[in-house]
């Protein structure tokens, strides 16, 4: 592609950077010290969570939008920011200024130059032991692993913050998580909807004294866990339900076989409590199997409504 071509382009192209903050003065510094030095043509637009120590305030001194979100969680924050904010290219930091912005122009020029709908940065390489709490890693891994095999994708960092998406993108994801689950749901739609994902590494830094992460390692990281499997179910229902009708099928089996066997030894059924249980459970999966025939057709059509949206804009 003609660089000089890509250039003009990228000049006439409106880029918002998006930061979601949450008591976050003491780092905004340093983060519009990268934005200025990086990605000086973006305009600034800071979302706040209810903060008590002035984040408002200081995002201002620096120029930028400041927009108040009432309700609690990252995700609905997130919901708001791709409802108010309008421009051709998304980029999306967290406030407390661990993300390296040096790449940033040249991931929105590969976001344009490659037609792709989202740029992840991927952390993994480049933890801190102060950017981090044990377990972070550990549990960023595991994650990005299970969405791997659920929803057959390659992805390294499925949780990180840092991503750079398109406008069609943005205008036509449902926000559908509340917390920190937000990324996955992102990355599910995406991979969902077939949408290309590019991840690049990036240098995550060490947080700024006076700041402290808002994620609780166990709390968050359960909910996310139980959100994939949400999603898995509304994404895939097939394999979810003939999952479970499959292992209902074999505990109705273990229980209901030997009543069976001693049924033809002895043409008594002394045990009625298990025959009735083994009866249920093969009912209960017979019931998850037809679920998942329905409900699978059902997620086919949603889905085709929503990359035919998706293609429109």
């Amino acid at each position: 592609m003609d660089k000089n071509k890509t250039g003009k382009n990228l000049m006439s192209t409106r880029v918002a950077l998006i930061v979601p903050c949450l008591n976050e003065a003491h780092a905004l510094p340093l983060l519009f010290t990268q934005i200025k030095t990086h990605l000086p043509q973006a305009e600034v637009h800071i979302f706040d969570n209810g903060s008590t120590d002035g984040t408002p305030d200081v995002a201002r001194s620096f120029g930028a939008y400041v927009h108040g979100v009432a309700e609690r969680g990252k995700g609905r924050v997130v919901a708001r920011m791709f409802a108010d904010v309008d421009a051709d290219i998304y980029v999306m930091v967290d406030g407390d200024a661990t993300y390296d912005l040096a790449a940033s122009a040249e991931h929105v020029r590969m976001l344009v130059d490659n037609k792709v709908d989202m740029i992840v940065g991927t952390r993994l390489q480049s933890y801190e032991g102060s950017a981090s709490r044990p377990g972070h890693k550990t549990g960023n891994k595991l994650l990005s692993s299970l969405i791997n095999n659920l929803f057959q994708s390659k992805l390294c960092d499925v949780l990180s913050g840092y991503r750079i998406m398109s406008r069609r993108f943005v205008k036509t994801t449902p926000v559908m998580a509340a917390g920190f689950e937000i990324e996955v749901m992102l990355t599910i739609h995406a991979l969902d909807i077939r949408s290309h994902i590019i991840e690049v590494p990036i240098n995550y830094l060490k947080r700024a004294n006076g700041t402290q992460s808002k994620l609780r390692t166990v709390r968050d990281g359960w909910r996310i866990f139980l959100a994939i499997f949400y999603f898995f179910k509304e994404v895939r229902p097939f394999l979810f339900f003939t999952t479970a009708s499959a292992i209902l099928t074999f505990l109705s089996l273990a229980i209901g076989v030997p009543v069976i066997l001693e049924f033809f030894e002895t043409g008594l059924v002394p045990r009625f409590p298990s025959a009735i249980l083994a009866a249920s459970l093969m009912i209960a999966a017979l019931v998850s199997l037809s679920c998942g025939l329905i409900l699978d057709s059902v997620a086919e059509q949603r889905r085709e409504l929503k990359r035919l949206f998706y293609l429109r804009n």
